[in-house]
């Protein structure tokens, strides 16, 4: 049996890792500085992290969600007194694209409604009702295609608020990523988001903040959303969450009601997930990692508006994205090849930087290092040959 060959793969086998660095079987460093598409927050194989779930799996590492699970109410705790959402309610997962999904299906029961408003440029996940809210008709297959979700364009009040005046009493949520990750960084105006929480309140429609790559301390605030000064009804987490285990969730406002049964997970709030879970919130908390998130992001940010090959550098904290002109297109590649360097992209010229929360300045420094070195070899061979 071979594998389903569904991504293009660079001929890398990452068998060491550690902070910001990983190393390869040939024993080569490599500066992370992708973060497994967002998902190591607290760096690789943080000591306490590696501790935290040896311990949990020399204890017990599963059993199913019809027995009470300390663990998942130690979780809900801490997360919502480090989120500042106290009063809110935690369902756990296993994947951003569920946490989205099962949101969509909360805010459809809350409501009794069916149309779902998201954004141009918008990826919400793979499964049926998240790709179906996911602006790239390559992903949706004929059975998730429906009429139930509109695109408006993203960044704009007037279609928004014209859109809602016009349908909002057939609004079940509105959802939106507070920073658009695979989109290419595109930070939604704070002004927009409190366009979307007073069009909500009006008409009795759902915010749901996707918050699977751009939340968790990523943008230097604990949401993205959390610039605006408001808060969403529901709130759906993943990559960071877990620090690589697969663990994810969405938080729900005290105003949403559960029922029995009307969501559902095997697997998720897990012993080893929750334990995971945990550790990365203990470390976020004891390393201040989002306010070095803030700092480490401003830092980077301000050195690359410097750079004038660079075009549109954009993004909040350590979720950061830049365009690269096309005489440059080989510039990731050459970060990886020649530099060790890993880093993101977003089709068709933008480069995602999504380390780790806890790189430190050093990492940065050699970034940037490296980053003017490629784009000096540009120059310098556009030079000779004209």
């Amino acid at each position: 049996m071979k594998l389903f060959d569904v991504y293009p793969i660079n001929n890398i086998n990452i068998i060491k890792a550690r902070g910001s660095y990983v190393w390869d079987d040939e024993g080569i460093q490599y500066l992370d500085l992708y973060g497994g598409h967002a998902v190591i927050s607290i760096g690789h194989t943080h000591p306490h992290y590696v501790q935290r779930l040896t311990d949990q799996l020399n204890k017990v590492g599963f059993y199913s969600n019809s027995i009470r699970i300390p663990l998942q109410e130690e979780l809900a705790d801490k997360l919502g007194r480090i989120s500042g959402k106290p009063d809110y309610q935690l369902f756990l997962c296993n994947s951003g694209a569920e946490a989205n999904e099962n949101a969509l299906k909360l805010a459809s029961f809350h409501t009794g409604r069916k149309t779902v408003i998201a954004f141009s440029k918008a990826f919400h996940g793979r499964t049926s009702l998240a790709v179906a809210a996911t602006d790239n008709p390559n992903l949706v297959a004929p059975v998730n295609q429906t009429e139930n979700v509109v695109f408006l364009p993203f960044n704009n009040q007037q279609a928004l608020e014209e859109y809602f005046s016009a349908n909002g009493n057939q609004v079940a949520a509105v959802i939106i990523e507070g920073i658009q990750g695979v989109g290419g960084i595109n930070v939604a105006s704070e002004d927009f988001l409190r366009s979307i929480r007073t069009c909500c309140d009006k008409y009795g429609a759902v915010y749901i903040a996707d918050s699977i790559q751009c939340g968790y301390g990523r943008s230097g605030k604990f949401f993205s959303h959390d610039w605006a000064g408001v808060d969403a009804d529901i709130y759906t987490m993943a990559k960071g969450m877990g620090n690589g285990f697969p663990v994810a969730g969405i938080i729900i406002s005290p105003n949403i009601q559960p029922k029995h049964f009307m969501l559902g997970t095997t697997f998720g709030g897990n012993h080893l997930a929750c334990a995971a879970a945990l550790a990365v919130l203990e470390v976020m908390e004891s390393e201040d990692l989002v306010t070095n998130a803030l700092n480490m992001g401003g830092y980077i940010s301000d050195a690359l508006k410097n750079i004038t090959e660079l075009k549109n550098v954009r993004g909040r904290g350590l979720m950061i994205g830049f365009d690269v002109p096309d005489e440059f297109r080989e510039l990731k590649k050459n970060l990886l090849w020649n530099q060790k360097i890993f880093t993101g992209e977003a089709k068709p010229n933008v480069i995602r930087l999504l380390p780790s929360l806890a790189l430190r300045k050093q990492d940065a420094d050699q970034f940037l290092e490296s980053l003017q070195e490629e784009l000096s070899l540009f120059s310098t061979t556009q030079n000779i040959n004209p």
